[in-house]
């Protein structure tokens, strides 16, 4: 047993680690954890493949399939289009974002939720003058308010619950969270409300072509009448071969060409280049080109009737994760150009095609409206400017929003488990063709099923070696035995602290084992302790890492790390406070 604890320990220090570092996916993090366990035989195979059939594991996955109905079907674009309606400033716009996004996401997955109201905030900001980053955290932190406030509102709420239930301390109910969630969900929206305006940064209102810095490395070429260019196609050039200079556009007299390899070069044409400074002058002396002057790139010279400009970003669960657009082949199946992506806040032009993207990824496209429609309907991106999507069916709205009615009501009223409720609706959604089998695998996170399965035998590990009890016998003698609000508020901070720098599900599988054997050497209910690692690793706003949705706004508001620092950490600690007070009130330390 020496051996199992020390393992035990040691696994849990790494995964922390690895987590916070992000060296390594979580999902590869995960199935390490499940591996050395296995391995060192500190679980039993049973138990260590066990996290694949948990009912949270199930559920979640049908949750991910139910919250795509309501978004392929337009049910929860229509609520978004409330946003362009009225008037008002900033302060009304942010207080609308909230005001729709909290209780959606209250049933529907978060970032779901927050990939379909992205490009409707971004029309609703341009409309009212209003820069984005205004209104982009309050639409994060909103989905992470609504998230507290149903047993299905994130897949942590699911997670802890699936643990207590294991350990026989009692499940939640569907709405056992909603008082704490609606006075966290006020709290939050009151504060932000209150102090946005000296809080959240005035950013992201100048161009596309400013925001990604491509003035200097965008420009214009003139084809010269002794040019060995002419009568080439463009891929047969040097110009990317030798130079590395790519060719966007091709304007020839009052024709504008979107350049593709199959185009041929013309005498006086102007073509629309990016390129690296020294490159381009190296071009210019051996290709007979000429550098157009007095050319300054804007947003308004790339938009015209046919081509313009946009944002996109690599969303969770997308295809396009992990692999480089020379693999993707983005130009030749649609025809849209990148010209740049901006991750983590450094813009990235060289070398674009060998890049391989990762979540949260922004990249700025050049493309007729054809092309960049064909791309949103590959789902591999989430284009953020607002255009109507032809593949919506929103004649289906009606019954994707009955089903997950009826899914929410069947659970909380105690008819059938919330997994069965859950299976019955994914099935119903397909029978009556709501959803195709194809675009309900699509719908699924799998990173995110494999990271809860694998994750989840380190907390059967931290229960059996004594390692739960080890960490809670330390933090009795820290906190104090006699005082369970200490302890409750101990716990709530160590969790966000984690939930800050590692995944909030794996930070909760760390936590819950600790909160029970905590709570029943105390001879305390396990539950108040369960609910503030539940609230704690469900609400994250410090930084742009902790949660996914944070991840999302991050690139796409054109925020700084310091930016979630000062916004978030006075919330944090504001939620903390109010936890601490209101947990006790419903939810007794003593049993019975």
């Amino acid at each position: 047993m020496e051996f199992d604890l020390i393992v035990t320990l040691v696994t849990l220090v790494g995964a922390v680690v690895l987590f916070a570092t992000e060296k390594l996916p979580v999902d590869i993090v995960a199935l390490l954890v499940t591996g050395v366990l296995l391995g060192c035989q500190v679980v039993t195979v049973e138990e260590g493949i066990a996290g694949f059939s948990n009912p949270a594991v199930i559920t979640v996955a049908c949750m991910f399939i139910l919250s795509a109905a309501l978004e392929k079907t337009g049910a929860l674009s229509s609520i978004g289009r409330l946003l362009a309606r009225g008037g008002g400033g900033t302060g009304m716009l942010c207080f609308l974002v909230m005001l729709c996004v909290a209780p959606v996401s209250a049933f529907v997955n978060n970032t779901a939720a927050v990939a379909v109201f992205l490009p409707l905030i971004f029309a609703a900001a341009a409309a009212r003058k209003v820069p984005a980053s205004r209104v982009l955290i309050p639409l994060s932190f909103a989905a992470q308010f609504g998230g507290v406030c149903t047993l299905i509102g994130t897949s942590t709420n699911l997670l802890v619950n699936s643990i207590a239930l294991e350990a026989n301390t009692g499940g939640f109910s569907m709405f056992e969270f909603a008082p704490l969630g609606l006075i966290l969900t006020v709290a939050g929206m009151a504060f932000l409300l209150g102090l946005g305006h000296w809080l959240l940064p005035h950013r992201r209102s100048a161009q596309l072509t400013d925001t990604y810095q491509l003035g200097e490395y965008v420009t214009e070429l003139r084809v010269m009448e002794d040019s060995p260019l002419i009568g080439q196609s463009i891929g047969a050039t040097p110009l990317s071969r030798e130079y590395d200079v790519s060719v966007l556009e091709i304007r020839r007299g009052k024709q504008i060409l979107l350049a593709t390899v199959s185009q041929i070069i013309m005498t006086n044409d102007l073509l629309l280049v990016r390129g690296q400074a020294a490159k381009l002058m190296a071009a210019k002396s051996a290709l007979r080109i000429e550098i157009e002057p007095e050319f300054k790139l804007k947003d308004e010279a790339l938009r015209t009737t046919d081509l313009q400009l946009c944002e996109a970003i690599v969303p969770a669960a997308s295809s396009y994760a992990g692999r480089t657009l020379e693999e993707l082949r983005l130009g030749r199946r649609t025809g849209v150009i990148a010209l740049a992506v901006q991750r983590t806040g450094q813009v990235v032009r060289e070398k674009l095609g060998t890049l391989r993207l990762r979540f949260g990824d922004a990249l700025l496209l050049l493309g007729d409206r054809e092309g960049i429609d064909r791309l949103r309907s590959e789902e591999g991106l989430l284009i953020l400017n607002e255009l109507e999507s032809s593949s919506l069916h929103r004649h289906k709205a009606p019954f994707a929003f009955f089903v997950m009615a009826m899914v929410v009501a069947l659970a909380a009223l105690e008819v059938l488990p919330i997994l069965v409720c859950a299976l019955l609706g994914v099935l119903a959604l397909l029978i009556f063709r709501n959803l195709r089998p194809d675009q309900a695998y699509a719908a699924v996170d799998w990173r995110v099923l494999v990271m809860l399965a694998g994750i989840l035998p380190l907390g059967v590990a931290m229960q059996k070696t004594g390692a739960a009890q080890a960490v809670a016998d330390f933090a009795l003698n820290f906190a104090g035995k006699d005082s369970p609000t200490s302890m409750l508020a101990a716990l709530y901070l160590v969790t966000a602290i984690l939930t800050e720098c590692m995944s909030n599900n794996g930070a909760a599988v760390l936590m819950a084992p600790i909160a029970i054997t905590t709570a029943h050497s105390m001879g305390m209910d396990p539950k108040p302790f369960l609910v503030a690692v539940t609230v704690a690793a469900s609400t994250s706003f410090a930084t742009p890492i902790g949660y996914q949705t944070n991840t999302m706004v991050y690139n796409a508001g054109g925020y700084r790390f310091s930016d979630f620092l000062k916004v978030g950490i006075p919330l944090n600690l504001l939620f903390w406070g109010i936890a601490v007070f209101f947990i006790p009130k419903f939810w007794s330390f003593y049993p019975g």
